[in-house]
């Protein structure tokens, strides 16, 4: 029975107008994703409109191309110029972007589509097996269970920062710093806003990113004078296709990252950006050849890719089986969802599965296609990389304030993008890491808000982390990666103090 409602869901997209509008979909996701500034979030609330008059299958079908495309569309502007077109993406530049410098940014290119094909097709197969007992799993997450994910995630960032332990940590408190500023979620006082309204929701995301990344690369591009890459040997389109067979030569990274992402996609809250830098930290810190990553190592490319897709993929549970909407990107969609009479929730499951399994198809459908139109758009569009710092820095930098203000048409998100420009810059100056800053970022108001109300549940103790077992659970992994990191910072000292016997290498 399950597989005959799998099949009828695959057979709906491949009716004309739903392909058609899938396609289109596709389109304006690879756009929105390559401009930074904009991602999923804007594309889908720009698109609203356009599924005026169009039906439930059809809307879904658009959405659907849509919210696929924008990862690829993402990671090519974080490998070419250092701009994740999204949050997530930001882990891609570790490595995606080092290649480009090196002339290889078709072999980042075609590592990152396919391993977001792979990681989209891995994710669909768990969001079909898992949607039958889809409540059981969401229900079993409360706000303590939130609040250790996110502090997992701020352990992440100590774990990327490599040999920069020290520098990581104290950029990550600055970021939390950042974060307090504006409401208080549980109490309602405004802090560290200084008068002004525009502070008063917080430091918007978006707009420091484009300030941290983009606006901050082209100033160090202007300041050299030199384009992206040092060498012009990107243009190989069999260097492209390299990048694909090294996916499939890795297949470990992909299947460990596509894990990662489906398991942390599920948990509403969490966010893409722990599941890319999880599945990122996973591999860089379980590889013989550690030293590598960050300087153009494409495992470093490969894992947050699949895990950004996989994450996509099952982020629809909670968003499907409850309404509980997995990122901001989701909470779009439920509007679209509501918009064409679809009420998300257990009885969706039920009365609309058909809509469900059409969704799920089209989702895997539009990460294949963008991938394919990835891989053959790389060789023109590395081409970016060898244009001079006169030519690219006006152009990035006019489309990244642009895309800082489209946010909510605010003169505020311009400001904030110059600011965060400055501090990424010093940052860069003194090699100071500037991930962890935006980690904190995010993951600040978040931890702050989840402890409050875990603090309120268990009426101003600590219990409620002690007598549920995924909290323990939890607790052990935050404590165990805690515990790594001190331990290989010792490792290593060790290792290389003189006088320490060290192994005998055969010859």
């Amino acid at each position: 029975m399950i597989f005959h409602v799998w099949l009828s869901g695959l057979q709906s997209i491949f009716v004309i107008k739903d392909l058609a509008y899938l396609f289109l979909g596709v389109a304006f996701g690879m756009l929105f994703g390559l401009v930074p500034g904009l991602g999923g979030t804007t594309g889908l609330t720009l698109v609203i409109p356009l599924t005026f008059g169009l039906e439930a299958s059809t809307a879904i079908a658009f959405a659907a191309g849509v919210m696929g495309a924008v990862p690829m569309g993402a990671s090519i502007s974080a490998i070419l110029i250092n701009a994740p077109g999204s949050a997530p993406n930001a882990a891609t530049c570790l490595d995606g972007f080092p290649l480009a410098q090196q002339g290889k940014g078709g072999l980042a290119i075609g590592a990152a589509a396919s391993a977001n094909a792979l990681g989209g097709i891995f994710g669909t197969f768990f969001l079909l097996a898992i949607i039958p007992v889809a409540q059981e799993i969401v229900l079993s997450f409360g706000p303590p269970q939130f609040f250790l994910m996110c502090v997992f995630g701020l352990v992440v960032v100590s774990l990327t920062s490599g040999g920069r332990l020290l520098e990581g940590l104290m950029v990550g408190m600055f970021g939390l710093m950042i974060s307090t500023i504006g409401y208080d979620s549980v109490t309602g006082d405004i802090r560290y806003a200084f008068g002004v309204p525009y502070l008063w929701n917080g430091i918007p995301l978006v707009p420091a990113l484009i300030g941290l990344f983009p606006i901050t690369q082209m100033v160090r591009l202007f300041v050299s004078g030199k384009s992206i890459a040092e060498t012009s040997n990107s243009f190989r389109m069999a260097e492209t296709f390299e990048g694909v067979r090294a996916t499939f030569r890795n297949w470990r990274v992909v299947l460990s990252g596509s894990l990662v992402g489906t398991v942390i996609g599920a948990i509403p809250g969490v966010g893409g950006v722990v599941a890319a830098f999880a599945s990122y930290t996973l591999v860089s810190q379980s590889s013989a050849d550690r030293e590598s990553f960050g300087k153009g190592n494409i495992k470093g490319v490969i894992a947050p890719e699949a895990a950004i897709n996989a994450k996509d993929c099952s982020t629809l549970v909670p968003t499907l089986a409850f309404g509980i909407p997995g990122s901001a990107e989701m909470a779009v969609f439920l509007a679209i969802l509501i918009l064409h009479g679809v009420d998300p929730g257990p009885l969706l499951l039920i009365q609309h599965q058909d809509l469900i399994y059409e969704l799920v198809w089209a989702l895997v459908a539009a990460c294949i296609f963008a991938s394919i139109a990835g891989i053959f758009l790389a060789k023109s569009l590395s081409r970016i990389t060898v244009l001079r710092a006169n030519v690219l820095v006006p152009l990035v930098v006019g489309i990244s304030i642009l895309g800082s203000w489209a946010v909510n048409q605010t003169i505020g998100n311009i400001v904030v993008t110059l600011v965060f420009a400055v501090i990424g810059y010093v940052l860069t100056i003194i090699d100071y890491p500037r991930l962890p800053l935006v980690i904190s970022l995010i993951l600040g108001a978040e931890i702050e808000r989840y402890y409050d109300q875990s603090v309120m549940i268990s009426n101003g103790t600590l219990d409620v982390f002690r007598h549920d077992p995924v909290s323990l659970f939890l607790l052990a992994v935050v404590a165990l990666a805690i515990l790594y990191l001190p331990g290989a910072f010792l490792a290593r000292r060790l290792w290389r103090r003189p006088g320490v016997d060290r192994p005998i290498r055969r010859t």
